[in-house]
């Protein structure tokens, strides 16, 4: 009994103490948490590349996210699953060069912003590497932020790609345009 009261304190103790470094961690960058994963897939690029901009998919292999419907080339709208809670959220790409980066800011709602970035290793070997910033909002998500649990999310959602487009061997589609600040879409 003494021993699980230890244990108790001891994983409420690290909680706190991980959620008091997360905060400080990018409390300059204007969001709370930042997350960075990578993943080696065995396609090439541009087919690793195709399909990430296939948005309406990524249900197939985010466990979380029930729909995204793609409004125009740069906008998107998402309703997901955030600590468990139905949430919704509208977002903006902000750049897109093909077979190399996406980036997206969000507009409404959930507070993220992100890249993917697509890296050759060979013919048929890319590296997908993921770094996503978000502020939790409430208790369960700074909780589950703070216990790494977004982090594990994201590594699973990433391994779930993996085998989608490694089963396939193809894309389900692609678009080839290109988005930047500087010019509109294309």
């Amino acid at each position: 009994m003494m021993m699980s009261r230890l244990l108790a304190l001891a994983a409420l103790t690290a909680g706190g103490v991980a959620l008091s470094r997360q905060k400080k961690k990018s409390a300059a960058a204007g969001m709370s948490s930042t997350i960075e994963e990578s993943i080696n897939v065995n396609v090439p690029v541009r087919t690793a590349y195709n399909q990430f901009t296939q948005f309406e998919e990524f249900p197939k292999f985010m466990d979380s996210v029930h729909e995204i419907r793609q409004l125009d080339d740069k906008h998107l709208h998402w309703r997901a699953d955030v600590a468990g809670k139905p949430e919704e959220w509208d977002a903006e790409i902000s750049e897109q060069i093909p077979d190399e980066r996406i980036a997206w800011t969000s507009t409404t709602g959930k507070r993220n912003a992100g890249v993917v970035t697509f890296h050759r290793l060979g013919e048929n070997k890319t590296r997908v590497m993921l770094q996503m910033d978000y502020e939790p909002q409430g208790l369960d998500e700074k909780i589950g932020d703070a216990m790494g649990l977004v982090k594990l999310q994201m590594k699973a959602n990433l391994k779930r790609y993996k085998q989608m487009l490694e089963e396939r061997g193809k894309e389900t589609g692609a678009w080839r345009g290109e988005v930047s600040q500087d010019r509109p879409s294309s």
